[in-house]
């Protein structure tokens, strides 16, 4: 079976973007009359034939648009702390989008060692797997936010965060769940996940003051970017439609 070669264009506008012309010509060797296929990382696929190719541009015919069924239910929002050294954060961006979700944020928390992150680095880190993994869908990145702020504005669905503390020292509850048990498929879900230091106990408590509910992601005491890996494979398993 021939390999099906992807490139990414958000506008579908007839000529690959300056990255994707590169590869396309410069790594790949492609010239006019070869097929390729096309995502807008919006839900379409489109098969194309390159037109004409140069080291500075290469266009195209889209012969055909497909597009795609949605692999999963609800809205995957994932909140993370940024970790100290970037390629961890890297890392988990690439096998985040490989299994699929929605939408990464990062957080500014009161014991986060990295408060700032290059958003471009990752957003192609996030095109890359993408096109690798054939998703049809590019997971949104936001900006930094602050803990404070992300957790007092209003989201759709239900909320989670995942903390190391004894639910009985935050709130009095006897326990926490296991937060496979307590997505609802189907339905939109953002889970937060905290530095190397974890949450403090108090933005645990104004999560929970927000509406956030706490959780275990098992008995493990994971790292931040295994721990947020985690969290989208679970809600992920939750809301396949596969």
């Amino acid at each position: 079976m021939k390999e099906e070669r992807f490139f990414y264009d958000p506008q579908l506008s007839g000529e690959l973007p300056e990255d994707e012309c590169h590869h396309a010509v410069r790594v790949l060797r492609l010239q006019a009359g070869d097929e390729i296929k096309l995502m807008d990382g919006r839900g379409t696929f489109c098969q194309a034939v390159i037109t004409s190719a140069s080291n500075h541009h290469c266009r195209y015919d889209i012969r055909l648009r497909e597009p795609q069924a949605p692999a999963w239910r609800g809205h995957l929002h994932l909140a993370m702390a940024p970790t100290k050294l970037m390629d961890r954060v890297e890392w988990f961006a690439e096998k985040a989008t490989e299994i699929g979700f929605d939408e990464l944020t990062f957080l500014d928390c009161q014991f986060s060692e990295r408060r700032v992150v290059k958003n471009e680095r990752i957003e192609k880190i996030l095109v890359s797997a993408m096109k690798q993994s054939h998703k049809a869908w590019k997971p949104q990145l936001n900006e930094v936010t602050p803990f404070e702020s992300f957790v007092s504005t209003p989201r759709q669905g239900d909320c989670f965060v995942c903390h190391c503390y004894e639910q009985g020292d935050v709130s009095g509850q006897a326990e926490k769940p296991f937060l496979l048990d307590v997505l609802n498929p189907g339905m939109p879900a953002t889970v937060l996940i905290g530095p190397e230091g974890d949450f403090s106990i108090d933005e645990v408590r104004l999560a929970e003051a927000n509406g956030y509910r706490s959780v275990t992601l098992g008995r493990s005491r994971l790292r931040t970017e295994t721990a947020a890996l985690v969290a989208v494979h679970l809600m992920q398993l939750k809301n396949s439609s596969l």
